[in-house]
């Protein structure tokens, strides 16, 4: 098994997803941030501004690496050169923390921009597994797999999604990023109950939270259908669940996510700072 503790490790404090237009404001006024976390397929080239500044954020902050591309739950194999680039990117940042999704987006050859959810089979749980072991042994550390927003089940499913995380983390050694957001959006959509989710969650696996906001839809019946947009603030039922989260497992690495419509830095600094006052009620 590999170390789940890297040598720089994630304060249990509030985190956002770096945005390149936060550059000065996270240097000059970045309470109550404590660290800071990049998409890896954004900083995969060899120089240039985006390094650059990343070098020098992670000189200040400790950085978390979170991955949007490997298709971890691909049919095929992994992506050689993806992979590598990967490697290469962990390898001279030394990040606190490698993340990933449950999750597929390439099919024969073709990449899909999209994080498409997979049937809980043996078969998958296998397959899965054998591609995070080959992740984990290219970077010479465990990763973390996160939890995804569903919109339906599979009728071949043969287990929950809970006993599905689980058996991949007994099997890997790799430890799991639990989304609240993605909790409160899969339970709403398949009017399952989201509390009873989080009771249920492995919390000693948990490494990092992920806390994002969604859009609001309808389905065909009227229903609430629910998007993970990660475009606006997340909501107070999230705000509820996230504090239930901390009192089952204590204070975790949080992150604000906030990739579409990125607003001014004020307003992310506030969401940070509303988990802030959250993981303080909780841990005092």
């Amino acid at each position: 098994m590999f170390d789940q503790s890297p040598k720089a490790t994630l304060p249990a404090g509030p985190g956002v997803g770096y945005k390149p237009q936060h550059f000065s404001n996270i240097l000059e006024a970045p309470a109550p941030v404590e660290w800071l976390e990049i998409h890896a397929e954004n900083y995969m080239g060899d120089g240039g501004r985006p390094i650059a500044q990343l070098r020098h954020l992670a000189e200040r902050f400790p950085i978390s690496v979170h991955g949007v591309g490997l298709s971890i739950g691909g049919e095929g194999p992994l992506d050689r050169d993806h992979l590598s680039r990967l490697k290469h990117l962990v390898a001279w940042l030394q990040p606190a923390s490698f993340s990933e999704h449950l999750a597929w987006s390439t099919h024969e050859g073709a990449f899909l921009n999209d994080l498409l959810p997979l049937p809980y089979t043996r078969k998958t749980l296998a397959r899965v597994s054998e591609h995070i072991e080959e992740v984990q042994e290219a970077l010479g550390r465990a990763m973390l797999l996160e939890n995804p927003s569903t919109y339906l089940a599979f009728a071949e499913t043969e287990m929950d999604e809970i006993e599905f995380l689980t058996g991949i983390a007994r099997r890997t050694g790799c430890g799991l990023l639990l989304d609240v957001n993605n909790v409160f959006v899969a339970c709403t959509n398949r009017q399952a109950d989201p509390v009873d989710y989080i009771d249920r969650f492995p919390m000693d696996l948990v490494g990092e939270i992920h806390l994002g906001g969604h859009d609001e839809q309808a389905d065909d019946a009227g229903l609430p259908l629910l998007i993970d947009s990660h475009g606006c603030e997340i909501v107070d039922p999230v705000w509820a669940l996230y504090a239930h989260t901390l009192a089952r497992g204590g204070a975790k690495p949080t992150l604000i996510e906030w990739d579409n419509d990125v607003p001014e830095w004020p307003v992310l600094a506030e969401e940070a700072a509303r988990a802030a006052r959250v993981l303080e009620r909780v841990t005092a």
